[in-house]
């Protein structure tokens, strides 16, 4: 799976093992950093590892899990499939300042707004804190759920952790002491996979889930606001052969603050809402752009344009701006565009193996059984056998009445 976004003067993206960096602003050749050319765990402290692993079925690669671009886009983070966590520093050129380990597998990043820490989230419910400023520091555990994080985001003032796992729940705790719950934001019906709490209304959460729906919070207090149903907007429509549920894969805003963009994963389009300033936590939906393929991701730039990265290697990424209250496509190739166009297309050997897979999110929604029809089939097959041993047993027994007639008849002894 392909993942974008865009910080300060940088397009950063990621797919396989590989993550890309194309300067928007300046003609310069990408940053390109290989996972599979990084820092290996010593022998010895990856076999006193083995016992805290994701179990024997998944075998470490250099895949890139998840990364993350800070809020000046003067550090980068990622971790991979290895169990490494990758620290950067963008300025004044890109290098790598540390290489750690962390315990589970993770899924999602986040930098605190002061860019001192940055806070990991992985498969087994744990969230970790790793400095920025003292990079050779290991981490440290901070919170914990009873199911798999799917993602972690921060209040804008760094206050709050927010938190979001495959059992439909979001918790808000308090950074500087994470065993104090704020508030619990319930109300999907499915995993829930994207947080955001949007650029000019630091008091709102945005969350999507499988269940096909995005709901606004007052994340302080756990009350919702308001929720959209995707699929009343025709967007489970869009393609037959998809399968009716469907995740919200990814939710962003533009940094006015006046656009919200959803993505969902698998369907050929992306549906713009514009935020209502004046109705509490109301998203009305404004657009919703055909594609000609699925897009793997989305991102808005510094000056809120949007970019969409496709699974083609000839239509690699489109740009659309807002002019005259529509989202029109950038027909013309821009120097930015054509800067993170031929950067994709030289990578495109990395992007390849990810065309066209399957589901990330499949294995994680709810499997429901059917126990009242195995039990009512089961019941009538006993029913059944029962009936057949009786008749059975009946056919075997002589006839009374046959006995005591025969009885009565003497015998001949001669």
């Amino acid at each position: 799976m392909a993942v974008v976004c865009s910080k300060a003067d940088w397009f950063v993206s990621s797919c396989s093992s590989t993550l890309v960096a194309v300067n928007l602003k300046e003609s310069s050749e990408p940053f390109v950093f290989d996972c599979a050319k990084a820092e290996k765990k010593p022998k010895e402290a990856d076999g006193d590892d083995k016992s805290a692993g994701d179990g024997p079925e998944e075998k470490d690669s250099d895949r890139i899990l998840a990364f993350s671009v800070s809020a000046s886009g003067k550090h980068v983070a990622l971790t991979d499939d290895h169990k490494r966590l990758v620290l950067f520093c963008t300025e004044p050129s890109w290098q790598c300042i540390s290489t750690r380990w962390v315990v589970r597998r993770c899924t999602s990043l986040v930098f605190t707004q002061a860019e001192d820490e940055v806070f990991v989230a992985d498969k087994s419910g744990d969230v970790y804190s790793f400095s920025v400023l003292e990079p050779q520091k290991p981490g440290e555990l901070k919170l914990g759920h009873l199911s798999m994080l799917l993602d972690v985001t921060l209040s804008p003032d760094d206050k709050y952790i927010i938190t979001a796992d495959r059992d439909e729940k979001i918790r808000v705790s308090f950074r500087r002491s994470p065993y104090n719950i704020q508030a619990f934001c319930l109300g999907h019906r499915e995993f829930v996979c994207a947080l955001l709490v949007p650029a000019g209304h630091p008091d709102w959460l945005l969350s999507g889930s499988g269940d096909g729906t995005v709901k606004v919070w007052h994340y302080e207090t756990g009350r919702r606001l308001h929720s959209v149903d995707l699929r009343q907007l025709g967007l489970d429509s869009e393609n037959s052969d998809t399968e009716k549920r469907f995740a919200v894969s990814r939710i962003i805003s533009s940094p006015d603050g006046r656009h919200v963009a959803v993505q969902c994963e698998r369907f050929p389009s992306v549906q713009l809402f514009m935020v209502d300033s004046a109705t509490e936590g109301c998203l009305n939906p404004a657009e919703t752009l055909a594609l000609p393929l699925a897009p793997w991701d989305m991102t808005f730039d510094s000056q809120s344009q949007l970019w969409v990265l496709l699974e083609s290697e000839d239509l690699n990424v489109l740009l659309y701006r807002y002019s005259e209250q529509h989202w029109k496509l950038c027909q013309s190739e821009t120097p930015e565009l054509r800067r993170v166009t031929e950067a994709l297309r030289t990578q495109w050997n990395v992007f390849q193996g990810s065309v066209g897979l399957e589901s990330q999110f499949k294995h994680l929604y709810k499997v429901n059984f059917d126990n009242m029809a195995s039990y009512l089939q089961k019941k009538q097959e006993r029913l059944e056998q029962e009936t057949k041993k009786r008749a059975a047993a009946n056919g075997s027994k002589p006839n009374k009445r046959s006995k005591t007639e025969s009885d009565a008849v003497p015998q001949n002894t001669s």
